[in-house]
């Protein structure tokens, strides 16, 4: 199944809103934004407009709840307080910036003159370190694939190429046997707005890939385009396939909240821990801005000034 099923989206939405939204991902598909980014995009506007037809407190919701062009500031303003008190200002501030590109998208198809997100405030979040996953955890994790089952030679090929890659979820599940090169040890990754990059892999993660590819030319679907094969069936392993297995991978192991993105958090913090440069951190991971890598690099940041403070032995010395 899709991640974007727009029918499933715009259930219980007035025709309004659900044309409108169905006319914005036409506009956003032209554009050739990726399928996740539209879905957030799309669900952001569809909660709005399910709030204000069974949650606000606002009399005159009923109006915008039929119609978006009659939402005002006021509106998005309860509905951001409520995303705070029911998930989490981290989830509210996703919904602001969902919100700001469709009333921005209403603005140019001139069904509205100004937006109302103009001087709605971004709600604010607590700054954290983002947790990595440590080599002993992925260590725990790889040692429940061990044996030579297909299910265990892919699973292993495939934790090996995040933790050794730090590639989004998406960037593996949509990998081709094409795009894996064992001559130059190297992966070709298709990240967001489909922007191509080659990166390489190390010798373990080349030898998973290995025995698995030698496993996968023997399954009855081998002649499928896509890299990951299901064990059974002729469908590939999409992304929610992998996220399931390495959410059981990680239960089985001991080890808490197992998902690809802590291995991204862990290459980036493993980088610059190191002392890489930002900018080819950048192109390895596929950021187009230095917010990500400053974004994700905090917690070696933290790791460095630790030890940076046990070496000085600052008040230590009488």
């Amino acid at each position: 199944m899709p991640l974007l099923d727009l029918d499933r989206l715009t259930d219980g939405l007035s025709s309004v809103w659900a044309g409108l939204l169905r006319d914005w991902d036409r506009g956003l598909r032209s554009a050739n934004y990726p399928e996740t980014t539209r879905y957030n995009y799309l669900l952001a506007a569809a909660q709005l407009a399910r709030y204000l037809r069974e949650y606000s407190p606002d009399p005159d919701a009923d109006d915008a709840a039929e119609d978006p062009t009659e939402v005002t500031k006021a509106h998005i303003e309860s509905f951001q307080a409520w995303m705070i008190d029911t998930r989490s200002a981290s989830t509210a501030l996703n919904k602001h910036k969902g919100l700001q590109q469709f009333f921005r998208w209403l603005v140019d198809e001139e069904e509205i003159d100004r937006s109302p997100m103009e001087r709605v405030k971004q709600p604010k979040t607590p700054k954290k370190l983002i947790p990595v996953i440590r080599d002993d955890d992925t260590g725990k994790v790889l040692a429940t694939c061990r044996g030579k089952t297909f299910r265990n030679l892919r699973d292993e090929a495939i934790i090996r190429l995040y933790y050794n890659t730090g590639a989004r979820l998406s960037e593996v599940a949509a990998l081709t046997v094409d795009d894996i090169d064992l001559m130059t040890e190297s992966v070709r990754y298709f990240g967001k707005g489909r922007k191509e990059r080659r990166v390489r892999f190390g010798p373990k993660t080349a030898r998973a890939l290995s025995r698995y590819l030698r496993a996968r030319a023997k399954h009855k679907h081998a002649a499928l385009l896509r890299l990951w094969l299901a064990e059974r069936g002729p469908r590939p392993l999409a992304a929610n396939g992998i996220k399931i297995m390495l959410k059981r991978r990680g239960l089985v192991a001991g080890v808490q909240k197992v998902h690809a993105h802590r291995w991204r958090h862990n290459y980036a913090h493993e980088w610059k821990l190191a002392g890489g440069d930002t900018g080819d951190l950048m192109l390895l991971l596929g950021w187009a801005s230095e917010d990500m890598p400053r974004h994700y690099g905090a917690s070696a940041a933290a790791e460095r000034a630790l030890e940076t403070q046990r070496r000085m032995g600052i008040g230590e010395r009488v």
